[in-house]
Order: C-alpha cells, then structure tokens, then sequence
C-alpha cells in the first residue's frame, strides 16, 4: 500500500512539474506578412531576438547550389547603417551574442542581450531584413570564407562527407541530393546579379518569423516591432515545387572514400518522411531505442558485449519534405563491415518483427518526458523552438504539446512504422573508406 501510495505522489508532481513547463506566448502577423511570435520571461533581464527565414539548402538559386548557407554569411557582412565588419563588434560591446545556422529547409538568425537592449537586436535584425549591402567586395570576401569552411569542416575533417555521401544516395531528384553547403563551382560561379536575386526572392518579412523572448514589455516590444519592421516591404509570395521521389524498391549499394580516415564506416541508409508526418514522430522512437546510451540495443550489443564496434548509432534525421534514417557503425579491429551490417540489420529486423518489451517501452517514454521539459529550460530555446514550429511545422504551440504525440505511440506503432520503412529492400548501404577522396 504505501509503495503504490508513493508512485501515484511521484506521479502526481511528475505531471504538476510539466504542467508548469507550458510555455505562453501570443503571436500575430504585421501587414506585409512577417509572422510575430511573443514569450515573455522575466525570471532574469535578458532578451532574445531571432528570426527565422524559410530558406534553406534545398532552394537553389536557378541550378546553382549552396546559396542559403552562404547568404547566412554574408548577411553578416554589413547593412546601410552598420559598417562593414562591424555586426559583432556592435553586438559584443553592447553586452550580447550572436549566431546564425542553416539547413536544408531553414535559416536563422538571433541576438542574446541584456533586456535593456531589446531594441538594439530589433533594430539590426530589420536592418538585416531591410538595408542588407550586397555588393561585389562582399560577394567575393564570403566565397572564401564558405570554401574554407568547406575544406575544413567537410574535406579536411575524418568522416565529414558522410552525410553528402548520404544524400546523394538516398535522392534521386530532389535538391536533397546536394550538400547544405553548396558545390564550391556553384558558389565561384555565383554573380552579384544571382545573388541580389536571391536576396530579393527569399529574405523578406512574409517568409519569416520574428520572435523576442525573454525580459520584455508586450506593448512596448509591439510598438518597436511595428516601428522597425512595419515598413519593410512585402515580397512576392514563394512558390516551391520540388520533384517528389520514386520509392526505394531494391537495395543500393554505395561506396565512397575519404583520405582522412583509417577506419572505414559503413551504414544502413532509408528515406523516410518529413518531419511533420506522425511516422516520423515514431522513428525518433526507434532511433533513441536502438542507440540513445549504453544500455541502448545497438551499444550493449555490438560495443560491450561483442566487442565488434567502436561506434554504432541510429539516427532519424529530420527534414521537411523528406527524412533520412541511418544505422551505422565503426569495427574494432579485425571485424568486417560485412559482420556490422548482420548485427545491425538483425537488431533492425527485431524491431520489425516484434513489440519491443514493455519495459523497454516504458523507458523509452521517461526518456522523452526529460528531453522535453529540458528542451524548455532556457530563452534562447524556446526562441528557437517557437520560430521552428510555426515555420516549418505549422503549429507554434507544439512547443507545449508534443510531448502528447510520443506519449501516444503504441509499441504496436513502432513495430509497424519500422515494418513500413526499414526494410532491406528499401534501403542503401554505404561503404565509408580509407582511401583516395572521393570528389563531391
């Protein structure tokens, strides 16, 4: 009795404690377009001002690739009214941080202050959206910075075309295919004319979202979000119509080689759905089941108890139109690749074939609870994650009701959404070696 006693109190304040994790916020939309999304903390003075640009990898400029990723950096070079060089400089010496990170699907951008400075990081993101200088000295100072960040981050660094290796073997059509980054003769080929043009077609406010966050005042941050950018004009409205793929229906095999390593990889590969689907909602699932810690099927396995593998995971890669999940992993020793692929099609093939235990089950699901109430814990997230879901999900307050869709997977659904995607015939195996570069 009192051990049941004590579970339905730990149950109790497991469910008061997320309850109090709801995130509140208003949003609304400015007359040329720009969505607005408002989360007021005033736990500690800070602010956080971000927006998010639905603009990522797989918008080409025409067939030129890499655009989004290199227009991450060059909107950082300077505006009418900020110098040249001078956007971190404004942004340390006022006390804040800045980034800025791109994907296939989004750009984005934001400033950290202190609260007393809102309307500094107001001021220079509309200036961002409204007065960019996009000129040839530009242009050509960031075509060398995005090359050597290519060549660091991607040919110089062990493994680093690992996911370009994956991309253009899971898609035949859509821009998917390409790298993030860009192809470097695309980025050399890239005109001031393409460039403006671009600029012009996708960095305007109806294809965006602003967000502020943290120790603010809602009617005065409305009044200098509408001073600031109200006056920012309209864009033409996007139309995007990417190629839709064909179903994988025999399994692929790729190889490819990478000077920089000498241990080779090898991975299991499938498309999967965009992020959006429920579907992919249970991949996660099987993902963080197969490879989220020591004690996950893939680690205990092929790391502890065999000895086969230095690394192994699962990941479900999540994209908008279309996901990637890859099982992969690294030898010890003498081990095959040929042995890494049985064990980790087996471990794949129980999850087709059988209810996970209910045990497991029910870890899976602490598992999820934790991630979401950590992923609420800062400003700076929740800035994040409020433009993610409007933008690319369509709900903004999935922030707060998310965690309702893992809570309503069944292990029936994670046996028949496996049975649904990750079949050996629907898959690509990629051999990842030492040896001389292979070119992308």
């Amino acid at each position: 009795m009192k051990k049941n006693f004590f579970s339905a109190m730990l149950l109790c304040l497991a469910v008061s404690f997320l309850s109090a994790q709801e995130v509140v916020f208003e949003e609304y939309k400015l007359s040329n377009g720009l969505h607005v999304i408002l989360h007021q903390d005033n736990g500690a003075p800070v602010v956080t001002t971000s927006v998010m640009y639905h603009v990522g990898g797989k918008d080409k400029a025409g067939q030129l690739t890499g655009f989004a990723h290199f227009f991450e950096h060059l909107l950082f070079e300077g505006t009418k009214n900020i110098g040249r060089g001078k956007w971190f400089e404004i942004v340390s010496s006022n006390g804040g941080k800045n980034n800025a990170n791109t994907s296939q699907d989004r750009t984005y951008y934001y400033e950290v202050f202190p609260s007393n400075n809102l309307e500094l990081g107001l001021w220079m993101e509309s200036e961002r959206m409204l007065h960019p200088v996009i000129d040839q000295i530009g242009v050509d100072t960031q075509q060398e910075v995005v090359k050597e960040e290519k060549r660091s981050r991607y040919d110089n660094s062990p493994y680093g075309s690992f996911l370009t290796v994956l991309g253009k073997n899971l898609f035949d059509v859509h821009p998917y295919k390409d790298p993030n980054i860009g192809y470097m003769e695309d980025i050399d080929a890239a005109t001031l004319e393409d460039v403006t043009a671009y600029n012009k077609k996708y960095y305007v406010p109806n294809n965006a979202v602003l967000v502020v966050a943290g120790d603010i005042d809602i009617p005065a941050t409305k009044k200098m979000i509408e001073d600031y950018f109200g006056p920012i004009p309209r864009g033409e409205d996007i139309v995007r119509n990417y190629p839709k793929e064909q179903p994988i229906t025999e399994q692929r095999v790729a190889t490819a080689y990478d000077a920089n390593i000498q241990i080779p990889a090898v991975g299991l590969a499938y498309r999967t759905p965009g992020f959006r689907e429920r579907d992919a909602y249970v991949l996660d699932m099987i993902s963080t089941y197969l490879s989220d810690g020591k004690s996950s099927k893939l680690y205990k396995k092929m790391v502890d108890d065999q000895k086969q593998a230095l690394q192994v995971g699962a990941f479900n890669i999540g994209q908008e139109d279309y996901g990637m999940y890859l099982v992969f992993a690294l030898p010890v020793g003498e081990t095959s690749l040929e042995v890494l692929l049985e064990e980790m099609e087996e471990e794949v093939t129980k999850v087709r074939e059988e209810l996970i235990s209910e045990r497991d089950y029910q870890k899976l699901q602490n598992k999820f609870e934790n991630d979401f109430v950590n992923s609420n814990s800062s400003v700076e997230g929740i800035a994040n994650s409020l433009a993610r879901n409007y933008l690319l999900y369509g709900d903004t307050n999935l922030i707060n009701k998310e965690i309702d869709i893992y809570r309503s997977i069944t292990r029936e659904e994670i046996k028949e959404v496996a049975n649904k995607y990750l079949k050996p015939n629907q898959n690509v195996i990629i051999n990842y070696l030492p040896g001389e570069k292979t070119e992308f």
